[in-house]
């Protein structure tokens, strides 16, 4: 039985992409209500996408998207995003957005649109590594390794299952996949009285996986660049934060089914530090690629 007082937290997450509109090219977006410092950058990223998105035609899905963090946002007030409207084009749309609080500018994104096409196809494999049927959900297993820190406990929009779960962490490691998998599925069964069940659809245009991958891609990805120091020096006298971020959509994505998100550092140098990933669906088809450079500051 479900704690009534016990928030949703991927319900919230779907409510607080429901952007408000205020004036023609205007958006206000609510916080959700896990207790931060400062904004989760995911949660900025993926509402400036849901603005840009707001002012395209649907039959233009999201490519690439391309932001930096200008600010730590307040989790005490909520953000406006303002879209400038680059270009039209017959395939390609362009965007700009700005998110702003107390009328300065927390984080700027270009985002660009493209009418679907045929064309060539390549990609990189897939990794092999355990399925998520193999593993167990990370909060599972730092309960039972008494793990009582509670951000690392704090219940997660994204169900999520390290792959090194099953073998003994390699010392300083360059990467980090993890299966991920939306917790909340984006139909829900409408009953009416003497009449079988009907599935109506709910947030199912593609617009909504999009939004939600682009939240799930900054999930752990700044402190990815810190795991090949992790045996070396504290976390605790690091300082992080995403400085930039970049996302680019290559399939339709479906974030109610498992997605392996393969987290990689290959640079850390003048306090920052640089992270790719990769989203793979279950049979192996690459849907969408990150980068992002982070400050990884030793503290005094």
């Amino acid at each position: 039985m479900k704690d009534p007082t016990k928030i949703d937290v991927a319900a919230e997450l779907l409510d607080i992409l429901e952007l408000e509109t205020i004036d023609s090219n205007l958006y206000r977006g609510r916080n959700d209500s896990v207790h931060r410092q400062r904004l989760f950058g995911g949660q900025v990223l993926a509402q400036a996408v849901a603005a840009a998105i707001n002012t395209v035609d649907e039959d233009r899905p999201c490519h690439s998207a391309h932001g930096y963090f200008l600010r730590p946002g307040s989790p005490e007030m909520p953000v406006l995003y303002r879209v400038e409207r680059i270009r039209d084009g017959r395939s390609f749309t362009t965007r700009r957005i700005v998110a702003l609080q107390k009328g300065e500018a927390i984080f700027s994104m270009d985002a660009s649109f493209q009418v679907i096409e045929a064309g060539l196809s390549h990609q990189m494999p897939m990794q092999n590594v355990p399925t998520p049927d193999d593993l167990e959900d990370d909060v599972v297993i730092a309960t039972r390794n008494g793990v009582t820190h509670p951000w690392l406990l704090r219940e997660r929009p994204f169900e999520m299952r390290s792959t090194a779960q099953l073998a003994e962490p390699e010392k300083n490691r360059f990467e980090n996949p993890v299966w991920i998998k939306f917790r909340t599925p984006l139909s829900q069964p409408e009953n009416k009285p003497d009449k079988e069940p009907v599935t109506e659809p709910v947030k199912d245009a593609q617009r909504y996986h999009q939004e939600l991958l682009a939240y799930a891609s900054d999930m752990g990805f700044v402190s990815t660049s810190f795991l090949p120091h992790q045996e070396q020096q504290s976390r605790n006298d690091i300082q992080m934060a995403s400085l930039d971020h970049a996302l680019w959509f290559h399939q339709e994505v479906n974030v109610t089914e498992w997605l392996l998100y393969i987290k990689e550092t290959n640079n850390a140098e003048g306090a920052r530090g640089f992270n790719r990933g990769a989203f793979y669906s279950m049979d192996g088809t690459l849907v969408a690629s990150t980068m992002q450079e982070g400050l990884l500051r030793v503290r005094n």
